[in-house]
């Protein structure tokens, strides 16, 4: 078998290893494949390219751009996923972990371009919460905005997921509008560097957008300024490295971190083996004990059950574990890999002996597997190792030690409190779980358990059938934890796009407020309609062009009418007396949605053109109760236009209903989908 040689991307060029790579071997069969490292790139030039050529380029796109750009990604990916499938295997997974690594990294792009289609404006700046009136007249206002960082986004990944790992941070921080240098673990950083290899083949990206090191970084930390990020992902021991090199610390380099996690799976006292609560606990058990051979930061590393049905939950347990088919990831019948390399194997056992201290070894020796197609003296093979903890009040090892492998203790708890104790000695956690269907027991456990966990997972019969899993983080959500598991926050949704943009307070006039935002602001100013807006295209829609519409008299026989019309008949509308008894009403009054009915009936033009839907309404507000004989008005303003598709855009309209005191009585947002 020919060795490959992994290559960086380093300023748009393609550059081998030196004489300073080392050898990375197959997990499978020991065999050396590959050599990586170059102790003589130009990291400086690197981060030099991405500031001044990928980050310019980014930035001219607006948010809808880049995610656009981060579907048409994916889609490529997806056309050529079977080409990382292929490659995987050497890294000891089997095809159902390629579907978690690969699919799962694509599907993180796909989320994160339809968040930036939905949730972030046609546009550069995104507008961070509601205006913050600093002033009695509104004539000086206050609004957060973010904008991107103009550094580089460095990261670096951990072993276990090459592609998903790299992609869940590529896709916030490219939809963020800022470049990336990727530094992938060098064990399976072959696997990440085909995947950039087909990123950049396709051309979606601008140049110096994406970059890569395969091998050692050398002293590219050293060049960070106040504008680049680390977000890293690895041992709480190398996260403390990178914490204290200087220039971090100094510059104030945004650091985001998800390292070590003793992650803990609860049987609640509901969940008795009659119940289908019990069988689904102990699949999540198997499950986060075997894929990718327990090399997952989520993974179930502490069984915490009931001390009454600790013997069922053993027993339960072992069997599954029993059953497991160990051996070449190639096999369609494996369920489960090697560990990922030699050293990690060592490692593993090393701190399996450790929790053989305190914990009495149930399951699952190394000297003694039978394996499917493979053999066990060449690879980094290792069975499912269970171990049972009688007094984990005693043990520390068990709450401190991670062995990153297919390696659990089952530990007997007293009572809830005393199972959400032993969780939370893991000192901060990605994630728990607990399976239970008493909504009480759940209640209990967030009231003490979530400040030491970034996810608290609860599954039951109604869930189980579309759950994702304790082991499954989703970019809708942050992957993180406090403590221990580093104190970051990863993913979740737009909350991860903002780790590689600034927040900044923006104050001022409503017009310089609008001006920047693009958005038009209350107070700022208007200009008349000379055309009717339903009658004009999205693109000919000025911001701030408002609409101001006759009036209209409430009369006592429309609220009438309006009430028997529609069924509601409740007393402040129908019963003076009763009406003047209640505190904020003078007596009968107009209904808030005949307001809102006759307003339209006052600013809507009834004939065919651009305005194709209404689709809602937002920030509905009635702000002075209107009796019968008042008249109504409305000033209909253009406040924001966002572009959807290549055929309509949205139009955010704000609609003020006012009196004829000139007072506002309702204000709303009225979204509509506009032809352009």
């Amino acid at each position: 078998m020919a060795i490959q040689n992994v290559q960086s991307f380093v300023a748009g060029h393609w550059v081998d290893p030196n004489d300073a790579a080392r050898t990375i071997q197959s997990a499978v069969s020991g065999e050396t494949i590959a050599r990586a490292g170059n102790d003589a790139l130009d990291v400086a030039g690197m981060l030099d390219h991405a500031r001044h050529v990928g980050g310019p380029a980014l930035r001219k796109l607006g948010f809808h751009d880049r995610a656009r750009m981060l579907k048409a990604l994916a889609t490529h990916l997806s056309a050529h996923k079977q080409v990382l499938y292929d490659v995987s295997f050497s890294t000891g997974a089997t095809q159902a972990d390629h579907l978690i690594d690969i699919d799962g990294g694509i599907g993180t792009l796909f989320v994160f371009a339809s968040k930036g289609r939905r949730e972030l404006p046609d546009g550069p700046v995104f507008i961070d919460g509601s205006i913050e009136q600093l002033s009695k007249s509104g004539s000086f206002l206050g609004q957060h905005i973010c904008t991107p960082l103009k550094g580089t986004a460095i990261h670096i990944n951990a072993f276990n997921f090459p592609v998903w790992g790299m992609l869940e941070k590529l896709a916030p921080t490219l939809l963020a509008g800022m470049p990336a240098i990727i530094k992938p673990a060098t064990t399976t950083g072959y696997v990440a560097e085909r995947a950039v290899r087909i990123i950049l083949d396709s051309g979606i990206l601008p140049e110096g957008a994406l970059q890569l090191v395969s091998g050692s970084m050398g002293a590219m930390l050293d060049h960070l300024t106040h504008q680049d990020v680390v977000s890293f992902t690895g041992s709480a021991q190398t996260a403390l490295h990178l914490r204290s090199i200087p220039v971090i610390q100094q510059n104030s380099v945004r650091f985001v971190a998800e390292q070590d996690s003793l992650n803990a799976s609860i049987l609640g006292p509901d969940a008795t083996p009659d119940t289908p609560e019990f069988e689904l606990f102990v699949k999540e058990v198997h499950r986060e004990m075997t894929t990718k051979a327990g090399q997952k930061c989520t993974a179930i590393r502490r069984i915490i059950a009931p001390e009454d049905l600790i013997t069922s939950v053993l027993d339960a347990v072992s069997v599954r574990l029993g059953r497991t088919i160990v051996g070449d990831p190639r096999d369609k019948d494996v369920q489960m890999g090697a560990l990922v390399s030699a050293a990690q194997k060592e490692d593993v056992l090393n701190k399996v002996a450790d929790i053989a201290s305190e914990a009495e070894h149930v399951l699952g020796d190394p000297d003694q597997m039978t394996l499917r197609g493979a053999d066990p003296s060449k690879g980094a093979f290792v069975p499912p190792m269970l171990f049972y903890c009688a007094d984990p009040d005693a043990a520390t090892s068990v709450h401190e030690i991670e062995a990153f492998g297919p390696v659990a203790t089952l530990m007997p708890y007293k009572d809830l409190d005393h199972a959400v104790e032993l969780a939370n000695r893991g000192g901060g956690s990605l994630v728990a779980s607990v399976i239970t269907r008493d909504g009480e027991v759940a209640r209990s456990v967030v009231a003490e358990a979530a400040s030491h966990h970034g996810r608290l997972y609860f599954n039951n019969r109604d869930s189980m059938a579309e759950s994702t899993g304790h082991g499954s983080p989703l970019p809708h959500m942050v992957h993180g934890g406090p403590g221990r598991a580093g104190g970051g926050e990863e993913m979740g949704g737009i909350r991860g796009v903002m780790h590689y943009m600034q927040r900044t307070a923006i104050q001022g006039s409503p017009d310089v407020l609008s001006a920047i935002s693009d958005n038009w602001v209350p107070g700022a100013k208007k200009e008349d309609a000379s055309i009717h807006p339903f009658r004009q295209t999205f693109d000919a829609l000025k911001i701030g062009e408002t609409l101001h519409t006759d009036a209209r008299k409430i009369t006592l026989e429309d609220v009438d009418h309006f009430a028997h019309f529609t069924g509601d008949t409740f007393y402040a509308h129908m019963d003076e007396e009763a009406a003047r008894r209640n505190p904020f009403f003078p007596g009968r009054v107009a209904h808030g949605y005949l307001l809102l009915s006759f307003a339209a009936g006052l600013f809507v033009d009834p004939d065919e053109g651009p305005v194709l839907a209404n689709t809602g309404l937002d920030g509905l507000r009635f702000m002075k109760p209107v009796v019968p004989g008042d008249s109504i008005r409305v000033a209909l303003s253009v406040k924001h236009k966002t572009r959807r598709t290549a055929d309509y855009g949205e139009v955010r309209w704000h609609v003020s209903i006012i009196n004829q005191n000139d007072e506002p009585v309702a204000e709303y947002a009225l979204l509509t989908m506009n032809a352009y």
